[in-house]
């Protein structure tokens, strides 16, 4: 299990990079994460209707990759979802059963913006000055911390973080991750080109470990009140797509917004 995961890792960090730094002919980031979307918000619906009422699957998958590809259009984010929540309301018209229309409607919008929302900070902060190198060092971060917390906690993590939610982590596996964030922060600084000094940065890593953190335990908690282990095994050792968007939509979000207020 572990070769696998370090394997499908390795791939997996070959093929972003190179959408993450290749932005011609095509947008590669915003078609690998329209992608990727497709597939974790159609891991999100089967395991939904599993347990709950079935989202409204087509107009899902169309609403994410409209949320993914809308930061190539500035200003449609506000006009794309009242449209999508508006027209998604009226498609609960249509003839057939409609006891549990309003139920599968608050699934279909919640994984839309769940899945498509979050994954539209990727090509959102890809499209800012000096996106690429943000983004690289979001997705850096989040990843030393990632690996950090999970080897450091299978090692040495005595201390459960929220048991209840996912029993494996432990708040010696998140201090290792958020240590490896901060120390990956301050080596990207002149590895990027980033111009913030290091202590903005290492605070900056810092934060972004405690979201994606953060944002594993959701995507934890969505799956034990769903009452299963992974989301799928589309990717080896990893599980399945949504389980491998969690953190790093969420540390890319928080990169994004600081770029948006203080370094732009």
């Amino acid at each position: 299990m572990l070769k696998k995961r370090l394997v499908s890792g390795v791939l997996l960090g070959i093929i972003a990079l190179a959408a993450i730094w290749f932005d011609e002919p095509l947008p590669w980031l915003t078609i690998g994460a329209a992608i990727w979307g497709v597939m974790a918000i159609a891991e999100f619906n089967r395991v939904v209707s599993q347990v709950k009422a079935p989202p409204f699957a087509a107009i899902g998958t169309i609403g994410v990759v409209l949320f993914i590809a809308s930061p190539h259009v500035e200003g449609s984010l506000a006009p794309l979802l009242a449209g999508f929540t508006a027209l998604s309301l009226l498609y609960l018209l249509k003839p057939g059963d409609r006891s549990q229309s309003f139920v599968r409607w608050a699934w279909t919008l919640a994984g839309v913006i769940y899945v498509g929302w979050l994954l539209s900070f990727l090509p959102a902060l890809r499209l800012l000055e000096s996106g690429r190198e943000w983004l690289l060092f979001a997705i850096g971060v989040t990843v030393a911390s990632d690996t950090f917390a999970y080897f450091i906690g299978r090692a040495t993590g005595r201390h459960k973080m929220a048991p209840s939610i996912s029993p494996g982590k432990s708040w010696e596996g998140a201090f290792a991750g958020a240590i490896a964030a901060v120390i990956t922060a301050v080596i990207l600084k002149p590895v990027l080109g980033l111009t913030p000094d290091y202590l903005t940065l290492g605070l900056l890593g810092l934060l972004a470990s405690a979201v994606g953190q953060a944002g594993d335990l959701v995507e934890s908690l969505f799956k034990r009140n769903m009452a299963i282990k992974d989301s799928g095994n589309a990717i080896p050792g990893h599980g399945g797509f949504l389980d491998r968007m969690d953190s790093v939509v969420f540390a890319v979000m928080l990169v994004y917004y600081y770029v948006v207020v203080f370094a732009a």
